[in-house]
Order: structure tokens, then sequence, then C-alpha cells
């Protein structure tokens, strides 16, 4: 297993996918939301989902490269998973036997039996062009692994043990390319190859690929943005993950990036973590501040029962107690001035502060109005939808859509955000009595003339 010196801000969203759901607050092992875990990106060995005891064994994804010298390109691939590992502590019986328990306090150190994982990331190619077309097959293994480690009293007596035990995991990445509609396309798929007793749900579990996600570079070309390039990337198959431009946008090449991330959870091209986060509390959909708190307010017999269910948990207990004032305030949000560059028709009146009921009452979203290439839209214009980058996979449905602008709304951060109902949706006056619109930036958004509707 090998670390790649890959891009910082990749590594980060990467790890960010790895760990999600890995073990959710309170951090404890009796939690019953941690008796289940591995929500996303677990490949099962074959055969393990048509009997019920575990996932399906592969996912795949194609994505877009632009223009490039054909001699001079080359593609890599690195495979990331969590490979499932046992902890099981013994207790040192008469006559020498091992006794398993699910808990063994030795001094001040508790020990718990527990089931964790350890990273396991693969680096495979480079590959040219020629072998790409050809198609090439590279297989990898996880290797199963016993290990010990000795309990001892004050006295140095040896009274328990933790074993540790990782069964063997085989893995298969095929990466192809083909040439279509003025573009390369290239298609990754990652099986999980292991070949087990499908029935037994301990065994399928233990030998899955969990978190399981795949970062994929280039050199001499360019991944395409599969949000911008909505003509070509309908005809790409996507199975159970989504391939996402990573690493950070250069401007001289908007919409094109070297590094794909093949991720198993939908993301936004160029993913980060927010600067306030301090590090991954294994859920990157949550609020840092609340759950930051509640570890805090945590008895100390609770951080001790979650130190000792994980060595990440205690990791994630210590990086807590250590913030300071400031880092929680940072925390809790960064305040901006909403009306900074405004676009909207009318800005707040002068001499009026930004954040006062007055400034609320000049702020009104059925009547305001944006520019868009020069046309002045607002509540009842008549729009055409082009979701860019901006958009999630569902949003890419509503792609050359008609719609109805109802609100124009501006949030803190100061971007524009343009509320519509669909044209040809029978639910739009339903949609339109209770406020519930979709939402679109306005270079989404094409005005389309007053009898187009």
């Amino acid at each position: 297993m090998t670390r790649t010196g890959m891009d910082h801000d990749v590594r980060a969203v990467a790890d960010a996918v790895l760990y999600e759901g890995y073990l959710l607050y309170p951090y404890r092992a009796g939690s019953a939301k941690n008796q289940s875990r591995w929500q996303f990106g677990v490949l099962g060995p074959p055969g393990a989902a048509e009997v019920g005891v575990g996932e399906e064994p592969s996912m795949s994804a194609q994505c877009l490269l632009g223009e490039f010298e054909r001699n001079g390109v080359e593609v890599s691939a690195t495979v990331r998973f969590l490979h499932h590992q046992s902890r099981t502590v013994e207790r040192l019986g008469a006559g020498g036997a091992w006794i398993p328990v699910d808990r063994l306090v030795v001094g001040e150190r508790e020990s718990i039996s527990w089931d964790e994982a350890t990273e396991s990331e693969i680096v495979l190619g480079p590959w040219g062009l020629d072998e790409l077309e050809a198609g090439v097959e590279e297989t990898f293994c996880a290797a199963g692994v016993v290990e010990g480690e000795t309990l001892s009293d004050s006295r140095g007596r040896v009274v328990g043990r933790i074993v540790r035990t990782r069964l063997p995991v085989n893995g298969l990445l095929a990466v192809s390319a083909s040439a279509g509609d003025g573009r390369t396309v290239i298609s990754v798929t990652i099986m999980n190859a292991t070949s087990v007793d499908a029935r037994d749900k301990g065994t399928a579990t233990a030998q899955s690929m969990l978190g399981t996600h795949v970062i994929v570079n280039c050199t001499g070309s360019r991944f395409l943005s599969l949000f911008e390039e909505a003509d070509h990337s309908e005809q790409l198959r996507q199975n159970r993950c989504y391939p996402v431009l990573a690493g950070t946008e250069d401007p001289t090449h908007p919409g094109t990036s070297p590094t794909v991330l093949v991720s198993p959870i939908i993301l936004y091209d160029f993913p980060e973590i927010a600067p306030q986060s301090e590090g991954s509390l294994f859920d990157s959909t949550e609020i840092d501040e609340i759950l930051t708190l509640r570890i805090l307010a945590m008895t100390d017999e609770e951080k001790a029962r979650a130190r000792a269910t994980d060595s990440r948990a205690a990791d994630i207990i210590d990086r807590c107690e250590r913030l300071t004032d400031d880092d929680l305030a940072g925390l809790h949000g960064v305040l901006r001035n909403p009306h900074a560059g405004s676009d909207l028709i009318p800005e707040v009146p002068d001499g009026v502060d930004w954040w006062t009921p007055e400034a609320d009452t000049s702020v009104q979203p059925r009547t305001d109005a944006v520019l868009i290439n020069g046309v002045r839209v607002s509540g009842g214009s008549t729009v055409r939808l082009h979701p860019s980058r901006r958009a999630d996979a569902q949003d890419l449905f509503f792609d050359g859509r008609i719609a109805h602008v109802a609100t124009i709304h501006e949030d803190v951060d100061g971007d524009i955000h343009v509320g519509v109902t669909l044209l040809d949706d029978p639910a739009a006056d339903l949609h339109n009595w209770y406020g519930r619109y979709l939402y679109f930036a306005p270079d989404e958004i094409e005005p389309m003339p007053r009898d187009s509707a």
C-alpha cells in the first residue's frame, strides 16, 4: 500500500469520503447507530448481494477528456477504501487460556472489542492512450493479517491481549478509453473480486471494500466537467458513483482539471472542506459546531468509553477539548454583508443598515429583479434552464426546460438564487401556493421572450 503525493485539497475531500459514516456521535461501540455502518461506497464480495448479506461487488463511472496530443496522454488511478479489521479483547484465564470478553480494564486503560478499519490505498498505472483503447485490467490485494498486542498490569504481568484480524480482500480495476462525439470517454470500473462463502454475513462484511472511491489523474490533457458538458455527459453511464473534477480550479482552464474524484457520494466539481472545520467528525454533512458542543457536553465516563471504542474517536474528543473560544466562534459561521456588490434591483436604500428590519422590508423576492444578459428577470418572467457545474445529478434533468420565475433571493454570501416552477409541471400551481421552488443561479438561466410562455 502506498500513499501518493496527491494534491492536499484532493486528499482532504477523499478522506472525508473514505470515513463518511465510519463512526457516529456519541462515538461509542454500544450506541445503536454504530452497530450498522459503512453506508457509502461498499463493494461486497461477489454473490453477497444476491443472498441478502452484502452489497453489489462493483461500481463504475465514465468521464470525458478534452483535447490533447495523442502521444502525450497518460492516465493513472488511485484506489482507496477501508479494510475491515476485527478487534477482539481477550482475558488471560486459568491454565493460560485466552477468553474473549467485550471489555477489559487494565490500570487506567479500557479496551473494547470492536470492528474498526485500516486504510488501503493502491496506485495503478500510468497507462498510455494505446493501452487504454485496448483496455487494461489491474488486480490488487489487501492482505489478510493477524496481529496481537499484550496488556500488562502495573507489575508487568500479562493479563490480557488485543487481537486484530483482517481477512484478505482482492480487487480488480478496469480502465478503458473510447472516442465518441468529439470527446474521449474514459471508463473506470472497480470490483471486489474476493472469493468467499457469500452466505456468511460476517465474512461478507469482513471482506467488503468500505468507503470505496477512485482518484483518476491525467497528464497531457484535462478532464471536462460533466455538469458543463451536459450534451455529452447525458450519454455516459454512472453506476453507484459519480465523477467530479477535483483539486483547485485553474482560472485559465475553467471547467477542467487533470484530476477526477470518482465518489460514491454526489458532490459538486472542486469540492472542498470548509476552512473553519478543525477536522473530520465522520459525518461530512454535519454542522461542526453542534457536534462539537455535544461532544464537549459528554460526561467523563462517556468520553472514556468513546476513546476506548476507537483511536480515531479519541482523536476527535481530544481535538474538541483543545479548541479555544476563537475556534468555537469560527465554527459559528462567518458574517458577511449580503448587499456588498449586490446585483439585486432595487438595492437597500442609502442610509439604511443591511441588517435592520427596514432593510428587510426593502427586499421583495416576488418583485425584485436581476439583470441576465442585459434582460431584467423578475417574478413572472419566462426562462430556459441550463444547470451548470453547480448542479447536482437531479438538476441535470431540468436542462433545456422552460420555467416561470417566482422569486429572486440573495443569501448571506451575496449569491443570487432565482426560484422557478417548470412550465410543464402539472403541480406548478400547488408549488406556487406553498412556495416550493427550484432554485438556479443567474448564469444557469436564459431569459425568454415574453410571448414564449
